[in-house]
């Protein structure tokens, strides 16, 4: 069989095995790009401009904004690009280089979360030790800490996959180049490789979803013993928006990466990596900001700035 060599690259199937209308979901993809643009943006500004979200808290809602808007921008052109063609070819360095950013921003979004967590631990569990715990070193750290560790996490399997023998069949059931669509493309064994990421991936995962599940017991528990009423309703508003984001997150990803091959369905899964590519950065800083009503004064304010000065 033919190799794929560094010029052939390779071919993105899209969604062009699905009946659909192609101007109607091209424009919704759009519309919900864009819109993601600026709902994230409208976050970032607040919490700039705002006195009152300059906190830990907002500053690592800030960068979660960043990754979101990273993470659509990987993949929604390309996505778009097949819709328009039907399929869309991508070179071979294109497809790895899309696999580490794709990997990257997932990896360090889950790390946000988790240090997320930590954070309400602290703020809820130990109020007032939190300013001088959760200091701006340490803020710099654990930022730098998860951008590192991302970039780590995925250049290693972006390395692993990119190793593999990939033959005459280079159309990938996909919009984005993936691990789990490439394995399944290469024509040489994959035992070795499949059985690394599912055990190394699959540790990380359960690791940071484990910290972030032991933190809201801790913090569940701490709020539970708290005798004003006004003040478990707060500690909780300010954890809520927290955990709908987490669900989804994880949701998506355990469906997708961490179930038997049997049940593998390429058309399922490009259902599903839509919720965690598109629709998830585009919902989390409308899930921040309904439940927040600091976040709502500051985009208000933001806002009605915008309008002044135009």
């Amino acid at each position: 069989m033919e190799k794929v060599n560094f010029t052939s690259g390779f071919i993105l199937l899209g969604f062009s095995d699905f009946h659909y209308n192609h101007g109607s979901f091209f424009s919704t993809i759009l519309v919900i790009y864009i819109l993601t643009w600026t709902a994230n943006l409208l976050l970032i500004g607040s919490i700039k401009l705002s006195p009152h979200l300059q906190t830990p808290m907002y500053f690592f809602l800030g960068n979660l904004s960043v990754v979101d808007i990273s993470f659509s921008t990987v993949t929604v052109p390309k996505l778009l690009s097949c819709i328009l063609h039907g399929e869309d070819s991508i070179s071979f360095h294109g497809c790895f280089l899309q696999i580490f950013f794709f990997i990257l921003l997932g990896t360090t979004e889950s790390l946000l979360l988790s240090v997320m967590a930590f954070d309400r631990y602290l703020a809820i569990c130990y109020p007032l030790r939190y300013t001088l715990i959760m200091n701006d070193k340490l803020l710099f750290m654990l930022i730098v800490g998860c951008w590192v560790a991302g970039s780590l996490h995925s250049l290693l399997h972006t390395y692993n996959v990119s190793q593999l023998a990939y033959c005459e069949d280079r159309l990938i059931p996909h919009f984005l180049c993936d691990v789990p669509p490439l394995i399944k493309l290469s024509c040489s064994s994959t035992t070795l490789e499949e059985l690394f990421i599912f055990t190394e991936g699959s540790m990380v995962v359960t690791i940071l979803f484990l910290f972030v599940l032991i933190s809201y017991v801790l913090i569940a528990r701490a709020i539970l013993k708290m005798i004003n009423k006004s003040s478990r309703s707060k500690a909780f508003s300010s954890c809520s928006s927290h955990l709908i984001v987490i669900c989804l997150f994880y949701g998506t990803i355990i469906f997708i990466y961490f179930r038997p091959p049997s049940d593998y369905s390429s058309q399922y899964d490009r259902i599903v990596s839509m919720v965690y590519t598109i629709i998830t950065p585009l919902l989390n800083p409308f899930i921040y900001s309904l439940r927040n009503q600091d976040v709502k004064q500051a985009l208000k304010k933001l806002i009605v700035q915008c309008f002044s000065h135009s």
